[in-house]
């Protein structure tokens, strides 16, 4: 170990050696105090500093690494050496160093076993180490504190340490940087003596030398090997911080050596690595770190860990990348937001992961500032000095977060303690505020302002102006008082302002006590509630007033008391005597505790033990005994008594409960009728008694008579409060009497009740006599059954075809009844039921009648038969079929019908429902009824229907042809339009002889024109026609010939054009085979401009035209014509022409062999738009626009 000691103005540049990074420096190290010395304690691999705080904390740092320490005076700090050890001051070069050697070769750990207690690493005793006034070594913190188990007392003895201590020459950076580089040159020196000694110790004889201590052969395990490399992958890839167990430290030195040597046959394994995490969204106060899983590499090869999970730590540090690094997250997540940052603040980010497998894998650092915001709240303001009418106050600046403050806000109540409001606004840092009011309380708060924003308010401050002196106040008044409390009340003094703020003090003085006048209450309140006081004790009391200036001289002393206590409930309460059943006599004791007075009064209470009773008070007075009158018997009651002092009254005593003896119920309430009496019972109801004496009643008895001086007889016995009393005669008066019983006895008879029977219905009618009067009428009459005591008030009438399907078809007094709108020759069955007051009597016994046939009834269904419903076809303009159904015949069998119609023409048929009426007027209405008649007589007509007769058949029309054409006739026939625009009900069919000579409709409907198509020319067809409407089809008109004419032919395509020379052109075209024997000729036209010339007219398929002008431009079209002979003579027809070719004449210089002619007048002729070309193109213009005007419509003014 060496100790290296210089001065330096700043931090020293520590990154030489990587396991620095991680230990940061001090503060006052950071800011480069010039007064203290930087001392360097370099840890060499395998070894282990002990630093033990001012505090008592034990820090450990494990080598290789380089402590910085400061020393106040520049000093070497005392060096404490293990036993065994000794430490001597040796001068090289210059360069003093403190070198660390065991004291003999002798010594080995073993002579001094530790006990199993004690640690094995101990810090040395205090009482070793000087104490000066502050700490002279202040460790570095962050450095990690390891508990006490961790730490050994007895560090091996290593290859000999050396401690250099060199004065500091110069302060600039350069020579430090120097310094470190000769300090890694020993080190690296030191570690290869290490190794060369390591290597040695297993073929030297052991015995000759000091034996390797456990700890240290550990040490260089871990220093060699660390994540399967060695030194050299360890010095590439950079330090990795290691972590050492306390079972490894211990074991013995054997398993150490064997465990050294097979480190040396491992084979290399994957070494890790971890980029440094990335800062993202960085605000004032938070930001965002995100980073990569690590990736392994080996032979140079790096490749991402997909099997690993791993444990990423995140530790920050805002002191340097040398100061103090805290934890803020440990998790498998790889992306966390940083809250609670400082504004305007340097961090330093390291991110370390580990895993089951792996050992710990350190990041570099990453680094970021926070964004400047709006500065802290400052602290309150202080007052440093104040009179009566001015305070002045001071205040600190807080933390500017990164931006300057500019300006203070101070605000105020005024002194109201109301809103605040600003009294001032700037950058200085006090205030003085004048024309105050004295002694009074104001308010004060304070906000610092940057470029950034206003920070919050800062805590309120409140403070007084300097004041007078109070003058004594009024005495206490006593506003309420209790057994242990008074409430007490006072008044300011007089004279002082309202605003002043004053403090009372309350003095207390016992009555009887020795320790006078102390302190009950203190406060700005002007009335307290004084508890925990004596009762029935008598207090005096005085009161200060107490300000800024001071205390005022006491009020005058006044006295209060306490009230007395409650007394305790009165004892021994019981009975006197014998318990009656209506009275008892109870006495009781006075209370054990009176409550500080005498006994003014007794308050006796009583209560039913029925859920639900309330206390009563049954007595209040002086004495102690009380006799209970009016009790009930039988009844279960509560006793307790109060006794009442000058405290109040007192808990209720214990509860003595007593009964009273039970006696015979009393009398019932007379019995009451429940619902209507009947004829023959009663339903009787009756209250309990009104008393039960004292004892559930058991049973009841109910006694009945016809009257007071007939004998009684019992008609129930029971528990029941209600019977029902049967046997009885309707309409008579009955007698009861009602009488209760419990187990004392029989309660006397109640009041007498009498009720009477209800009217019983009369008995059954006997059988109607039934008369028939005519064939729908017959009288039905009876006589009146015994009525039962009640008067009939009514007979019903039950009247049906069967005798369980009868209605009522009478009601009322009478004793007779006519039955109208019968069905002759049908049988009936009658009864009369008799109904008084009581109800219906039975029904009597059923009569049966038939009536006498009739004439039959009238046809109810009359309607025409359609055409479709006929079995044959009939004239309908002369015939109307009619179809009824056949009515009641009433007894005698229908012989025939009548049919009316017409002028009351009649016409008689026999007995079938359908008929044929011929001879009738066509295109008439008529008005038809049938009457049915049999052996008795005519029936009623039936209801009236009206029918018309269809119209005659229309005849046929004229028919005739209108156009001709060769392939096509147009035929016209009567007088209308030739489309149906409106309803027609004449349709007409026409008719076409086919090559069969049948004819076949080739039209059916309302119109009166027709093209007939698909015709052959010069070809003679035949026609007919024939008028159908609602009476029918009318016949068929002649036969019409119409003939079709002559097709033209038909239209060539361009000519050629063949220029000869110079004026002279041949035209060519294609020639058409004869029609039908008839010849072609063929006419061509020459056009020039506006005028139109016929060149030629003949059979030939070409023509030579000469005299063409030079440069001018000519067309030709073609037509061919038809020529043939009729009767009239030798005709031509024509048909239309062909395309024209457009030719332009040229003079002709020199004819290449290759030129064609025809090319330019073909290719002229293509650029020249036919009339059925142009024709077609305007017609697809003017259906676009007709398209987009019926989108337009379509959307603007339809949606």
């Amino acid at each position: 170990m060496v100790i290296s000691a210089m001065m330096a103005d700043q931090p020293p540049p520590l990154e030489a050696t990587p396991i620095l990074n991680e230990v940061p420096l001090l503060p006052h190290m950071v800011n480069g105090d010039t007064t203290q010395q930087v001392i360097l304690v370099q840890v060499n691999p395998g070894e282990t500093f002990t630093i033990r705080t001012e505090d008592g904390h034990i820090q450990c740092i494990q080598g290789p690494a380089h402590v910085p320490m400061m020393s106040p005076n520049g000093s070497v700090p005392p060096i404490f050496v293990p036993p065994g050890y000794v430490s001597q001051m040796v001068e090289e070069n210059g360069v003093r160093k403190v070198v660390v050697m065991p004291h003999s070769t002798e010594f080995h750990p073993s002579m001094h076993p530790p006990p199993p207690h004690v640690p094995h690493y101990m810090h040395p005793h205090p009482a070793l180490l000087p104490h000066p006034p502050h700490p002279v070594y202040p460790p570095v913190p962050g450095t990690g504190e390891i508990p006490p188990q961790f730490i050994h007392q007895h560090p091996p003895p290593p290859s000999p340490h050396v401690y250099q201590e060199q004065e500091s020459r110069s302060h600039a950076r350069t020579n430090f940087v120097q310094r470190d580089e000769r300090t890694l040159k020993m080190q690296e020196h030191l570690k290869k003596r290490l190794k060369d000694r390591q290597a040695s110790g297993h073929t030297n004889n052991k015995t000759n030398s000091p034996p390797s201590s456990p700890h240290k052969v550990q040490n260089s395990l871990n220093a060699n090997v660390q994540n399967g490399c060695g030194k050299g992958q360890q010095g590439a890839g950079g330090q990795i911080k290691q972590k050492q167990l306390g079972k490894t430290r211990g074991s013995p030195p054997a398993e150490a050596e064997m465990g050294e040597s097979n480190t040396e046959f491992r084979k290399p394994e994957e070494l890790f690595s971890i980029s440094k995490p990335i800062v993202s969204e960085i605000q004032a106060r938070s930001a965002v770190l995100s980073w990569s899983p690590p990736v392994a590499s080996q032979n140079g090869e790096t490749q991402n860990v997909t099997t690993e999970t791993f444990l990423f730590e995140v530790a920050i540090s805002n002191s340097g990348k040398n100061g103090k690094f805290k934890s803020i997250y440990v998790g498998e997540e790889m992306t966390i937001t940083v809250p609670d940052l400082r504004p305007a603040t340097d961090y330093h980010i390291r991110l370390s992961a580990s895993s089951s497998s792996t050992k710990e894998i350190v990041s570099e650092l990453a680094s970021f500032t926070t964004e400047s915001c709006e500065p802290d709240p400052p602290a309150a303001p202080k007052v440093v000095n104040r009179t009566k009418n001015s305070l002045n106050l001071q205040w600190k600046s807080s933390n500017d977060n990164g931006s300057k403050i500019t300006n203070y806000l101070l605000e105020w109540d005024e002194g109201k303690n109301g809103a605040f409001k600003e009294c001032y606004y700037g950058h200085l840092k006090q205030h003085k505020l004048t024309k105050l009011i004295p002694s009074t309380k104001y308010t004060f708060r304070l906000a610092a302002k940057n470029d950034i924003g206003m920070s919050g308010f800062s805590e309120t401050l409140v403070c007084y102006t300097i004041g007078v002196v109070p003058p004594p106040p009024p005495p206490p008044r006593l506003t309420e008082g209790g057994v242990t409390w008074l409430s007490l009340e006072w008044s300011p003094p007089s004279g002082v302002s309202a605003d002043d703020s004053l403090t009372y003090i309350l003095e207390m003085e016992e009555e009887g006590s020795d320790y006078g006048f102390q302190a009950g209450y203190n406060g700005d309140e002007l009335s307290c509630t004084l508890k925990d006081l004596r009762r029935s004790t008598s207090y005096k009391f005085r009161i200060f007033a107490h300000n800024t200036e001071g205390k005022s001289g006491p009020s005058e002393v006044v006295e209060y008391s306490t009230c007395p206590d409650k007394p305790a409930p009165p004892t021994k309460l019981a009975v006197k005597g014998k318990i009656h059943p209506h009275n008892v006599k109870v006495t009781w004791d006075p209370p054990k505790d009176t409550g500080g007075s005498d006994i003014s009064k007794y308050t006796l209470e009583i209560s039913e033990t029925s859920p639900g009773s309330k206390w009563e008070t049954a007595y209040s007075g002086s004495t102690r005994e009380h006799v209970c009158a009016h009790l009930k018997p039988g009844t279960s009651y509560q006793l307790r008594v109060h006794c009442v002092g000058k405290g109040g009254q007192s808990q209720p005593s214990d509860v003595l409960t007593i009964q009273t003896s039970a006696v015979p119920p009393g009398p019932c309430h007379p019995p009451c009728l429940v619902g209507k009496a009947k004829p023959r019972e009663i339903v009787l109801q009756w209250d309990p008694p009104s008393t039960d004496g004292g004892s559930e009643v058991t049973e009841y008895i109910v006694e009945m008579a016809n009257s007071d001086q007939d004998e009684r007889r019992q008609s129930y016995h029971g528990q029941a409060p209600e019977c029902t009393v049967n046997g009885l005669l309707p309409g008579r008066t009955y007698c009861f009497w009602i009488r209760a019983a419990n187990k004392a006895g029989l309660g006397p008879y109640s009041e007498k009740a009498e009720f009477t029977t209800a009217p019983g219905p009369p008995d059954a009618c006997c059988p109607p006599q039934l008369t028939c009067k005519t064939a729908t009428c017959v009288v039905a009459s009876w006589e009146s059954p015994a009525c039962n005591g009640a008067e009939v008030s009514e007979y019903r009438v039950e009247w049906g075809q069967l005798e369980g399907l009868m209605h009522i078809v009478y009601s009322g007094p009478l004793l007779s009844y006519e039955v109208k709108g019968l069905i002759p020759a049908t049988t009936y069955y009658c009864r009369v039921q008799a109904v008084n007051i009581a109800g219906a009597g039975l029904f009597g016994e059923i009569a049966m009648v038939t009536t006498p046939a009739s004439v039959p009834a009238a046809v109810t269904v009359l309607h025409l038969l359609e055409e479709d419903q006929m079995e044959a076809p009939l004239p309908l303009s002369t015939c109307l079929v009619l179809h009824w159904e056949e009515p009641c015949c009433h007894g005698a069998e229908i012989v025939g019908y009548n049919i009316e119609y017409g002028e009351k023409q009649l016409l008689t048929v026999s007995s079938v429902t359908s008929h044929v009426l011929e001879n009738l007027q066509p295109d008439t209405l008529y008005r038809i009824r049938v009457q049915a008649f049999n052996s008795l007589g005519a029936g009623p007509f039936s209801p009236s229907i009206k029918a018309k007769t269809k119209p005659l058949p229309p005849d046929p029309p004229h028919l005739e042809c209108v156009v001709f054409s060769y392939q096509s006739l147009k035929l016209k026939w009567g007088e209308g339009p030739s489309r149906a625009l409106i309803a027609n009900p004449t349709q007409f069919n026409l008719q076409m002889e086919d090559r069969f000579g049948r004819f076949t409709t080739v039209y059916s409907g309302p119109c009166h024109t027709y093209k007939v198509q698909r015709l052959s020319e010069s070809t003679t067809y035949y026609f007919r026609i024939q008028a159908c409407n609602d009476a029918g089809e009318g016949e068929f008109s002649e036969v019409y010939a119409f003939t079709t004419t002559k097709s033209p032919p038909p239209a060539l395509k361009a000519p050629k054009v063949h220029q000869l020379g110079d004026s002279i052109c041949e035209v060519t075209w294609e020639p058409l085979q004869p029609m039908k024997g008839d010849s072609i000729v063929y006419t061509l036209q020459l056009a020039c401009g506006r005028e139109v010339d016929q060149v030629y007219k003949g059979p030939e398929t070409s023509f030579r035209v000469t005299n063409l002008q030079t440069n001018c431009e000519y067309r030709f079209r073609v037509c061919a014509g038809r020529q043939y002979s009729d009767s009239t003579g030798s005709q031509e027809l024509c048909g239309p022409y062909s395309p024209s070719t457009a030719f332009s004449s040229q003079k002709q210089e020199s004819v290449s062999p290759c030129s064609d002619p025809s090319l330019d007048l073909a290719k002229s002729g293509r650029k020249a738009l036919s009339d059925e070309q142009f024709a077609f193109l305007l017609l697809i213009g003017f259906a676009t626009v007709a398209i987009l005007f019926a989108v337009i419509i379509q959307y603007f003014v339809i949606k």
